[in-house]
């Protein structure tokens, strides 16, 4: 998988309900749920709870962090 790829996928979820869960170091996991707002060219945006959260494509090309939305 590429970042344009990534991209495509991700975008798919703009504007939509979402669940990111973060792979953290130690087997901790957090999750957030919130709305995919902004998409920039190296990074994209959540807000949950009023507070902005921004993971990078690489760290879903990696997998450290995992995406769902939520219906």
């Amino acid at each position: 998988m590429n970042i344009d790829i990534a991209k495509k996928e991700i975008a798919t979820y703009l504007n939509k309900k979402v669940i990111v869960t973060v792979y953290g170091a130690r087997n901790r996991n957090n999750s957030y749920e919130g709305i995919l707002y902004k998409m920039y060219p190296n990074i994209f945006s959540i807000i949950t709870d009023g507070v902005e959260k921004s993971f990078s494509y690489n760290e879903y090309i990696s997998k450290d962090i995992k995406i769902r939305r939520v219906f």
